[in-house]
């Protein structure tokens, strides 16, 4: 049902914990298969992808792993962001009533303050989306990477939470 498409690029350590929050989904059948799409590590990600399972893309981009996906819904996320309790539920009853993107709330304990958020610029992942693959292999003909398919979407707000990836320094 579900593929879950995760961009990086010397994630290591978040798309462990990204893929940790996946693990029950893939129990019950939910996530049918997840594809790591990397642009270029020189850290150990493709031994953290290959040793939980992933398909692992290196330098095919984000057109190439949507293609590849199973799935006919995906949830593209950026490495080290997690998903709370629950959010199968809340994907599983939005694909099933409508074909529009959807993007998850912020966890109550993750949200960031006002003034942070009027003076910073969050990334169109940083919510996850779940997108069909449709609309996403028609998005990707334009697109480089999986943020700009998401920038600019109108999308539904999911009941399902987020922790959003902890930002990195450049």
């Amino acid at each position: 049902m579900l593929t879950v498409l995760i961009e990086t690029r010397n994630d290591e350590e978040g798309l462990a914990r990204s893929l940790a929050s996946l693990v029950g989904a893939a129990v019950e059948g939910v996530v049918r298969d997840v594809i790591v799409c990397d642009r270029g590590s020189t850290d150990q990600t493709h031994y953290v992808a290959e040793h939980a399972g992933c398909h692992f893309i290196a330098g095919g981009g984000i057109a190439a792993a949507i293609r590849q996906a199973k799935g006919e819904w995906l949830l593209l996320l950026e490495p080290g962001a997690r998903l709370s309790e629950g959010w199968v539920d809340s994907v599983v009853a939005h694909t099933a009533r409508l074909t529009m993107p959807g993007r998850f709330s912020r966890a109550r304990g993750n949200r960031t303050p006002f003034l942070s958020r009027a003076f910073s610029r969050p990334t169109a992942l940083a919510e996850g989306l779940v997108i069909t693959k449709r609309q996403a292999t028609a998005l990707s003909s334009s697109a480089t990477s999986a943020e700009a398919i998401a920038r600019g979407l109108a999308t539904r707000r999911l009941d399902g939470e987020i922790f959003v990836a902890p930002r990195r320094s450049s």
